[in-house]
């Protein structure tokens, strides 16, 4: 079930691993982790290590420590966040679990109209700042890398436009997905990255104050990268199912 760690983060090691555990399903909800010394031996490293990998396991909501009691572990499904995500996305063999990849790629969408929506409706003066952010764009010709930091500029002050708490922070936890896992998402979002004139439309809808236009352009931009999540997931899930 455990196996030694390497020697390289030692707390962070015993917490991947232990995750993993957890939101694969081998360590079950309600169950009780082993207690800190067994697991020192189990995994080799000293109680520092275990306990402090033990404390980002709660702070994930991955567990619950009763002191003086048991460590047992949680649902995740009704207890973490989405900071969990990027950890999902990826399965302990390094394959995309492209069931979390299809969710997280929904979810984006389904937050990205709304938000366009809701910072054409209270901020229609970011527009110039689009628009700067357009032609830098239009600049950067195929270097997808440059259109991704800039792409997330550009949404980045539209959720700040959105006076929306809640999006700002659902737009962090996307965002620290995507810079751990840039490599794979950018050839995947290309098809959105590359359209400069979609981008411009949707500035161009936010600074005429005109949410269902911003909406709809939002969708049809973002359901670009949706399709083509759904086609690649098919894809590899056929391609599992053959070996």
């Amino acid at each position: 079930m455990f196996k030694p760690v390497e020697k390289k983060s030692l707390a962070d090691a015993v917490f991947e691993q232990l995750r993993d555990q957890i939101v694969s399903g081998e360590m079950e909800p309600g169950s009780a982790l082993p207690a800190e010394r067994a697991l020192c031996e189990m995994l080799d490293v000293n109680r520092g290590a275990v306990r402090e990998a033990l404390k980002k396991l709660e702070q994930a909501r991955l567990v619950s420590i009763q002191h003086g009691g048991a460590t047992r572990v949680l649902d995740f499904r009704e207890t973490a966040g989405t900071d969990l995500l990027a950890d999902l996305l990826l399965t302990a063999d390094g394959e995309v679990n492209t069931s979390v990849a299809r969710g997280v790629m929904e979810m984006r969408s389904a937050l990205g109209q709304d938000i366009a929506r809701r910072c054409a409706m209270r901020s229609p003066e970011l527009a110039s700042e689009l628009d700067q952010i357009c032609e830098a764009m239009e600049a950067a010709g195929d270097d997808f890398e440059e259109l991704a930091e800039l792409d997330f500029a550009f949404w980045e002050r539209i959720v700040e436009g959105s006076h929306n708490v809640a999006y700002e922070l659902a737009f962090n936890s996307i965002r620290h997905m995507y810079d751990q896992l840039a490599g794979l998402l950018i050839p995947v979002l290309s098809v959105e990255l590359e359209d400069c004139a979609a981008h411009r439309k949707i500035a161009d809808a936010i600074r005429a104050s005109d949410a269902d236009q911003a909406e709809f352009y939002a969708r049809d931009l973002f359901g670009r990268g949706e399709r083509r999540i759904d086609q690649l997931a098919g894809l590899f899930d056929a391609a599992k199912e053959k070996r």
